[in-house]
């Protein structure tokens, strides 16, 4: 296994035919903040969050995912990844270097074993942010993302391997075996999880909020926008989350989340919880029932952007 080198999620980057629209979105009733916009990308951060942006917009013709972002505490940290990744027979997109996106810093990309493109950056400079008030329901923060992918076990098994992801829980069907691995870089729960998928796509996108009250207040105010509410509001049992899921306005699901918990990994063991148990799913028992159709919205369509290795 990797050293563990990656020390947080930075950005989701999405690429949208309708920007105007998905850029209202989440400029508008989600909460973020437009930082800054270029000929058809836009960033936008969350007012909570050091990060320079959390989550990008970029117009294209076809509705993809750019890229996952994780931050490295030291450029030295950068260079010995690249180097271990291409030890790895990883595929590199970028060399590192400098980053020329808001607050710069030095980075490089490259593929995942299911052909997203990732980015590892250090030394990004940190965004002027401010406490979020009582009452205020706008994210704090990017929480986490979570990633379709056919094959689960060798989704987690490269992860583990080439980033120093650990296991912290699964979610496992009687029927259909095991349906999610949530996986850690720090004493948080997840920042990063992966479901059992018919094709490789993003599952959801979520945003931390200050506590409970702004979480439902903010629930609130998307369902009163009129956006498609997926399930929830809710309380899941691994990672103890809040949880209520929305649709963007090109499908994609979004999530507002509080109260994730956070582990002492010296100690901790990965459960395996059965999630055709309700209070597995939702411990309240607040949320609309688990079904194949809200599986069916987080299955999202084909990730047209993936990268497909040639036969060898």
């Amino acid at each position: 296994m990797s050293n563990r080198l990656l020390t947080h999620l930075r950005h989701v980057d999405l690429a949208v035919p309708d920007y105007d629209r998905q850029l209202d979105f989440y400029s508008g009733v989600w909460g973020l903040t437009k930082v800054a916009e270029d000929s058809g990308i836009s960033f936008l951060a969350a007012e909570g969050s050091p990060e320079q942006y959390v989550v990008r917009l970029r117009k294209a013709d076809e509705k993809r995912l750019d890229l996952v972002s994780y931050g490295a505490a030291t450029p030295d940290d950068v260079d010995t990844l690249a180097g271990q990744l291409l030890a790895g027979g990883v595929r590199l997109v970028s060399q590192p270097g400098k980053i020329d996106t808001p607050g710069g810093g030095y980075g490089f990309r490259f593929f995942d074993v299911d052909g997203r493109t990732v980015e590892v950056s250090a030394d990004v400079d940190v965004r002027q942010h401010r406490k979020i008030e009582e009452k205020e329901s706008i994210p704090v923060k990017l929480s986490h993302v979570v990633l379709n992918s056919p094959d689960l076990d060798r989704t987690k098994a490269w992860y583990e391997e080439h980033l120093g992801f650990r296991l912290s829980d699964t979610l496992s069907h009687p029927h259909i075996g095991d349906v999610m691995h949530f996986m850690r870089i720090s004493n948080q729960h997840h920042s990063m999880a992966i479901a059992k998928g018919p094709h490789t796509s993003l599952h959801h996108i979520s945003f931390e909020m200050r506590g409970i009250d702004e979480y439902m207040r903010g629930s609130g105010r998307v369902m009163r926008a009129g956006f498609k509410k997926v399930w929830g509001p809710g309380r899941h049992m691994a990672g103890d989350n809040t949880f209520t899921y929305f649709l963007d306005p090109h499908g994609n699901t979004v999530e507002y989340t509080t109260e994730l918990e956070l582990l002492d990994e010296d100690t901790w063991h990965p459960h395996v919880y059965d999630f055709s148990n309700p209070e597995v799913s939702d411990q309240w028992g607040t949320a609309n029932p688990m079904n194949e159709l809200v599986t069916k919205e987080s299955f999202n369509d084909v990730d047209r952007g993936v990268f497909v290795a040639p036969p060898v």
